[in-house]
């Protein structure tokens, strides 16, 4: 295996630049004229807006435009919807208000952008931004996720007094409420988990451009998936071909699922670059960033674990509320607690399950994925329960675990509430990392760690997720320059994971392309024809697959280029370590030379 092989321990191909401070992340992409951005939030969790003057902000030094929310809807200017085919617990359709660019009659959350204020330099816009006079009349609000849905709580919004957007079921409520009744023992418990805001090294920032001539707009924006915020932009949005819209996205300082998506400040630059022909540019502060963008988790479950007398499991039941927040702005909205669902159960033996989620709505920023999109929520419920088991029951919580962990004879095994676990070893596993953390030794390192004034814990999780996320295509191309040399393009966006290494890795143990041959492409919805973006431990999968059977395809094609020039037939060609041979010769050509002469 060559010293770039996949599994090596290379250096990180990306990083000289980055150690340098000779990346572009979105701060650092400037352009001649540029304009700058700031916004009016809202102080209020919930209050009416009586009157927004701009007059005296309009006048100040340095100011194009101040725009609020009457001016959006006078353009026409889309809002992306939630799509999920979701519904109420009472059978009605999903309640799910998307979110305005721009605020016109009724702020719900701190934080809720009122007005855009668009000047020559930051500093004026910063300044004018103080001069915008908003009145309000505050109105009863509801940030905790469980008052949401007590008598008398406040109305998010009036069309939906319950404050109750929509559920999720999953699993037989009859058996389970049975097997729970008929139970040799029932454990109840409630958590909480908190809410939390993602504190990537780099905030978000974006820069619209427009091009007139070409009636075109660029995005430059530090997001997970170009491709799919160029789409819902264009077709949600502007309503337009997505030939007129592109999104470019290049170093991005961490993403953890909160830059998965479209937000308002991507659409309302573009806008107001579009109406005042000059490239826009907003750049969130660090103050700013837990008003500006969506946050994760907050869910409230109830739990009841069912066991016989031999303590083994016989049924889960779990009732959830799950916060998300003021608007339900797309999808991503509501991804978290679905997420949740199949992981519940974790590598346990189960026989019967049923859960249901309930999606509230609150005075509160929009939560949508973050690190793991519901499946660490999952893990961190069902082995807390075990532990309280295990303690309430008197035995030991390895063994509570060991009892009713899915046997490796029953794979392949069906979940009862829908997911498929085709292979698992699972007790091995945990014995393995017992042996790995010298679990036997720790009493006598908690002891030593007592004696010196010191408190030592011990964790013991079993955790699985569903990795890769759900079934969809990822997209690998590889092209090759008149020297020899090749660039790779994936539709895949790098955060940080350090995905230049990795597929260059691939290529090279597929291909044998030494990696500084080799020119990594991403994030630009111009340059790569399409792509999924990054999520869920998906890119070295999916990306991953990808590339494996576009260097395939170089394999096939390279063949018959290099029967030509060795005069000698396809079949009679095989492919090692980067070069074309004829079977039983010395007879070789390499994929360079072979790429030079197409």
């Amino acid at each position: 295996m060559s010293k770039y092989g996949i599994g090596q321990p290379v250096l990180r191909f990306e990083d000289p630049k980055l150690l340098r401070g000779q990346g572009r992340y979105i701060n650092d992409v400037n352009l001649p004229g540029q304009a700058y951005a700031v916004f009016v939030r809202s102080p209020h969790a919930h209050a009416k807006i009586l009157r927004i003057d701009t007059a005296v902000a309009a006048e100040a030094p340095g100011v194009l435009a101040v725009y609020t929310g009457h001016d959006v809807v006078a353009d026409g200017l889309g809002m992306p919807k939630a799509n999920m085919p979701r519904k109420r617990p009472d059978g009605k359709p999903m309640f799910a208000p998307q979110r305005p660019a721009l605020i016109v009659d009724r702020v719900r959350y701190v934080g809720d952008p009122v007005a855009m204020v668009v000047a020559n330099s930051l500093a004026e816009a910063k300044d004018a931004a103080e001069l915008v006079e908003i009145e309000y009349e505050a109105l009863p609000s509801v940030t905790l996720t469980e008052d949401t849905v007590k008598p008398g709580a406040p109305a998010v919004w009036d069309d939906c007094p319950d404050n109750i957007s929509n559920y999720i079921e999953r699993g037989n409520k009859a058996a389970t409420d049975e097997a729970i009744r008929n139970a040799a023992k029932v454990i109840k418990r409630r958590y909480v988990i908190t809410r939390v805001h993602a504190q990537y090294m780099e905030p978000r920032g974006t820069l619209g451009t427009y091009d007139q001539g070409e009636d075109r707009m660029t995005l430059y924006a530090d997001v997970q998936y170009p491709h799919r915020v160029r789409n819902m932009l264009a077709q949600n949005v502007f309503k337009v071909p997505e030939s007129k819209m592109r999104v470019i996205a290049g170093d991005v300082g961490g993403g953890f699922g909160t830059k998965g998506w479209q937000y308002v400040e991507h659409r309302l630059t573009l806008w107001a670059a579009r109406k005042l022909l000059r490239p826009v540019k907003w750049t969130c502060e660090r103050s700013e960033a837990v008003m500006a963008d969506e946050h994760g988790r907050d869910n409230v479950g109830e739990l009841e674990l069912a066991l016989d007398k031999d303590n083994r499991f016989v049924a889960l039941r779990l009732n959830m509320l799950a916060n998300i927040g003021a608007y339900v702005g797309s999808d991503r909205n509501l991804l978290s607690p679905f997420g949740m669902i199949g992981t519940v159960l974790g590598v346990y033996l189960i026989p019967t399950a049923y859960i249901n989620v309930v999606g509230v709505l609150s005075n509160t920023n929009p939560t949508a994925p973050y690190r793991g999109a519901g499946r660490p929520e999952a893990i961190y419920l069902i082995e807390r329960l075990i532990d309280d088991a295990a303690r309430e029951l008197g035995i030991d919580r390895v063994e509570l675990r060991r009892r009713n962990l899915l046997p490796e004879s029953a794979m392949p095994y069906q979940s009862p509430v829908g997911p498929f676990y085709d292979c698992g070893e699972f007790e091995k596993n945990m014995d393995m990392a017992l042996k790995l953390a010298d679990v036997a030794g720790y009493a006598a390192r908690a002891a030593e760690s007592r004696s010196r004034g010191k408190l030592r814990g011990l964790g013991i999780i079993n955790a699985i997720e569903q990795a890769a996320g759900t079934a969809q295509p990822e997209y690998a191309e590889i092209r090759f320059n008149p020297s020899g040399t090749a660039a790779l393009l994936m539709g895949t966006k790098n955060q940080g994971q350090g995905h230049e290494t990795m597929f260059k890795q691939i290529l090279h143990e597929r291909l044998g392309i030494d990696p500084a041959d080799v020119q990594f492409i991403d994030g630009d919805t111009d340059r790569v024809a399409f792509g999924m973006g990054t999520n869920g431990s998906r890119s070295t999968v999916l990306g991953g697959s990808a590339l494996f059977l576009a260097a395939g395809k170089v394999i096939e094609k390279g063949r018959k280029l290099a029967g030509h020039l060795l005069e000698a037939g396809e079949q009679d060609i095989d492919f090692a370590n980067g070069n074309f041979t004829v079977k039983g010769t010395d007879k070789t050509v390499s994929l360079k030379q072979v790429a030079m002469a197409a």
